[in-house]
C-alpha cells in the first residue's frame, strides 16, 4: 500500500485548462440526489464539484425542492423530477436522466437520496443505461443495491468510482460492519475487482483501490471530518475532478487528500470538532493551487 502524500500527487498532476479555455473545457457534472428531507446533500455535492474546478453543473432532484435548490446554488441548472410519496426521486425519471447524463463528463448518484426502494430502482436503471460515456460516481444510498448491476459495472471497465463508508460497504457486501473495519484494504480490493470500479473506502484510514488491486491509503485526516454532509462533499470533489478529465484513480486520490487537508485546516482555525461540511468547500481551490505549484 502507498500513502497518499503531496509528493505523490505532484507526480500525478490534474488536467489544467489552457489560457484560452472556457467552462466547456473543464467538463460538465450532473449530480442526481436530494429528497424532501435531505435537499442539502445535492447542494453540498454540486458546490463541491464546482470548487474542484468543473466548468458546468447540473443538479437533478425532486420537484418540490428544485426551485429552492436553484436559488441556493445559482451557478447550477436544476431539474425538478417527479417524486415518490416518501419524498424521493421517482424511478420513472430514469429515461430522462439517462439522456441528460449521456451529455455529461461525470455523473454523481446518491447524495441525500432517501426512499430506499425507489433509490434502488433508479440506481439499477441508470447504471444499466450508462454502460459507457461519463465517469459514474456512486455514493450513499445508491451503494447497497449495486450487486444487481454488477455485470453492467464490469462493462464500464474502471470508469466507475464508489465512495462508501464502512456501513455502506457492509451493506453492499452482505457482511457486518466490524468485518469491513477489520480488513479495509482486503474488503476494498475484493469489491474493486468484483465490480471493476475504483473504490474509496472512507474511514480514519481511507483506502483507495484500483480494479487491478493497487492500493493507496490516506490517514492524515481528523475526527472532525466525521460530520453530516462530509461524504457528500467528498463525492462532489471526485465528480468535479473526473469531469475535468482526471482518470478515476487520480480523481479519487486527489479528492481524498483535498477533503482530508481541508478538514485539517478547519481543525486548526476552528477547532478539532464543530466545523461544518459546507465549510470544507472554500478550502478546496487554495489547496489544489498549492499542490499544483
Amino acid at each position: 500500500m502507498i500513502r497518499v502524500t503531496p509528493d505523490l500527487l505532484r507526480t500525478l498532476p490534474l488536467p489544467q485548462p489552457g489560457a484560452e479555455g472556457d467552462k466547456e473545457d473543464r467538463g460538465r457534472v450532473l449530480v442526481i440526489g436530494g429528497s424532501t428531507e435531505v435537499p442539502g446533500g445535492a447542494l453540498l455535492a454540486g458546490t463541491a464539484a464546482l470548487r474542484a474546478g468543473a466548468g458546468k453543473l447540473q443538479i437533478a432532484t425532486v420537484r418540490n425542492v428544485a426551485p429552492h435548490l436553484g436559488l441556493a446554488v445559482p451557478e447550477a441548472r436544476v431539474f425538478g423530477l417527479p417524486e415518490t410519496p416518501a419524498g424521493g426521486i421517482d424511478p420513472a425519471a430514469a429515461d430522462r436522466l439517462i439522456e441528460t447524463a449521456a451529455l455529461c463528463d461525470a455523473v454523481l448518484l446518491g447524495p441525500g437520496m432517501l426512499d430506499s426502494e425507489a433509490v434502488a430502482a433508479l440506481t439499477v436503471a441508470l447504471v444499466e443505461g450508462l454502460d459507457s460515456g461519463p465517469v459514474l460516481v456512486i455514493d450513499a444510498g445508491s451503494l447497497p443495491c449495486l450487486g444487481a448491476v454488477k455485470d453492467a459495472l464490469r462493462r464500464r471497465a474502471g470508469r466507475t468510482i464508489l465512495t462508501p463508508h464502512a456501513g455502506e460497504m457492509a451493506a453492499l457486501c452482505g457482511i457486518g460492519r466490524a468485518a469491513v473495519e477489520g480488513d479495509q484494504p482486503g474488503t476494498a480490493r475484493r469489491v474493486a475487482a468484483e465490480f471493476q470500479a475504483v473504490v474509496a473506502l472512507k474511514g480514519p484510514c481511507t483506502c483507495i483501490v484500483a480494479p487491478d488491486g493497487h492500493c493507496w491509503t490516506y490517514e492524515d485526516g481528523n475526527v472532525g471530518l466525521a460530520t453530516s454532509g462530509s461524504g457528500d462533499t467528498l463525492a462532489g470533489v471526485v465528480a468535479g475532478l473526473a469531469a475535468r478529465g482526471a482518470e478515476p484513480v487520480r480523481a479519487a486520490l486527489w479528492s481524498v487528500h483535498l477533503h482530508g487537508e481541508a478538514g485539517n485546516r478547519l481543525a486548526h482555525s476552528r477547532g478539532p470538532l464543530g466545523f461544518l461540511a459546507r465549510e470544507l468547500l472554500a478550502e478546496i481551490p487554495a489547496l489544489m493551487a498549492e499542490l499544483g505549484r
